[in-house]
């Protein structure tokens, strides 16, 4: 790392700085739990920062404090739920790749922030910002030889040759569908095509993993919960072709939230509890061998709010018919509550040096016996054991709402 002489970051751009990086919390990434990561408050004695850095998990389980920023926020798309459209009115202001580099590592050197995860508005064309976005973390990668964590954002209508260039430089890159299909990002964002700006885009970067050898960047979207009338049934259905046929690492949630000046300023925020829903569902998708048809939806195509969608299915499928613990493959354990891709290696792994005889032998294996109880056989056997005080899908008061295990 190339060390700066000791000076103090310009006010102007810690300015531009607090302008720009708030309003990435729209931006979820990095996150641990169900998508919203939290702002941490900069070290005393600096600038206050605390809307500007935020606790993210990396690829990996790392967890680092992100600096998420925009290179600039004047942007000539006018998405119906944005507050950088073009037809509203703020103060806009743009950094240079040499002045957002230059920022980041001062605030890296000053222990303040550890990666930077670097969107943008799009002014010139998505190729033109794109550029823009290449260009700061090459002056970070290569002037002053930072070696830790970056996630570009893929502007919409971006080079091929651009995606593997930034591919190259960062350790994650996302490209936002914002929407389902192209029905609903029309709604949200009548300038953008589905299909050719977006999703062309994640094709490529799996197109480019698969045919040039090489470590490469995971990647990421994210979608707008309740922008439009799109259903869970719809959100998940994409997503698990993403995972599936794209490569991707994770797909973000973000519920809508109105903006004032904007034309969906006085549509009602979507509720947090269905983009949790959705996350959890995500997971079963990803982590657990799940396919859109096991889960829960309801007539209108949506998941029930007042219900784990992993608790639903083993209601409807394993009160009857419970699962042996001492013969079951792992695909069928990964479907039991209260066992994850972590329980489902440990019973495996325990099964080979005997059998599972009671909910004490879980416990010991740091699985939740309560929540597989009812659905499970020990030595041919239910379980004895008593139902909780608490729901099994009643919110934690100190970790949250529970993802689907």
């Amino acid at each position: 790392m190339v060390q700066l002489p000791a000076v103090t970051i310009a006010a102007d751009s810690i300015d531009k700085l607090r302008l720009l990086a708030p309003t990435t919390c729209v931006e979820v990434a990095e996150d641990a739990n169900s998508g919203r990561d939290a702002p941490i408050r900069a070290p005393q004695g600096a600038a206050d920062l605390s809307d500007c850095i935020h606790h993210a998990v990396v690829p990996g389980g790392g967890r680092i404090a992100l600096l998420k920023t925009l290179q600039t926020s004047v942007c000539e798309n006018n998405c119906s739920y944005c507050a950088f459209r073009r037809g509203r009115d703020f103060r806009r202001v743009s950094f240079s790749p040499d002045e957002l580099a230059r920022l980041f590592i001062q605030l890296y050197q000053k222990g303040i922030a550890k990666g930077i995860f670097l969107s943008s508005g799009v002014a010139g064309g998505g190729a033109k910002v794109q550029d823009r976005l290449i260009a700061t973390a090459e002056v970070l990668r290569r002037r002053y030889s930072f070696t830790g964590y970056i996630h570009l954002k893929i502007m919409p209508g971006a080079e091929r040759d651009q995606i593997s260039a930034a591919m190259r430089l960062a350790d994650r890159v996302s490209v936002n569908l914002e929407a389902p299909n192209h029905r609903h990002l029309d709604r949200l964002a009548p300038e953008k095509s589905f299909e050719e700006q977006l999703l062309l885009r994640l094709r490529w970067i799996e197109e480019i993993r698969r045919e040039e050898p090489g470590h490469w960047p995971s990647s990421t979207t994210q979608f707008v919960v309740g922008g439009s009338d799109e259903t869970d049934v719809e959100l998940l259905s994409t997503t698990e072709y993403l995972y599936r046929q794209l490569g991707l690492a994770r797909a973000y949630f973000s519920s809508f939230s109105p903006v004032p000046d904007t034309p969906l300023e006085h549509q009602p925020a979507s509720p947090l509890l269905r983009e949790h829903r959705l996350y959890q569902s995500s997971f079963l998708l990803r982590d657990y061998g799940f396919v859109v048809e096991d889960l829960p939806f309801n007539q209108t195509g949506n998941l029930p709010l007042d219900t784990d969608p992993k608790l639903a299915w083993a209601q409807r499928h394993l009160t009857d018919d419970p699962v042996e613990l001492n013969t079951a493959d792992r695909h069928t354990l990964l479907q039991v509550p209260g066992i994850g891709p972590v329980g489902a290696n440990r019973i495996l792994k325990e099964r080979r040096r005997g059998h599972l005889r009671d909910l004490a032998d879980l416990r010991r294996l740091g699985i939740t016996a309560t929540r597989l109880a009812p659905f499970v056989l020990l030595d041919g056997h239910r379980p004895a054991f008593q139902m909780s005080i608490w729901p099994l899908d009643r919110p934690s008061p100190v970790h949250g709402m529970p993802l689907a295990r």
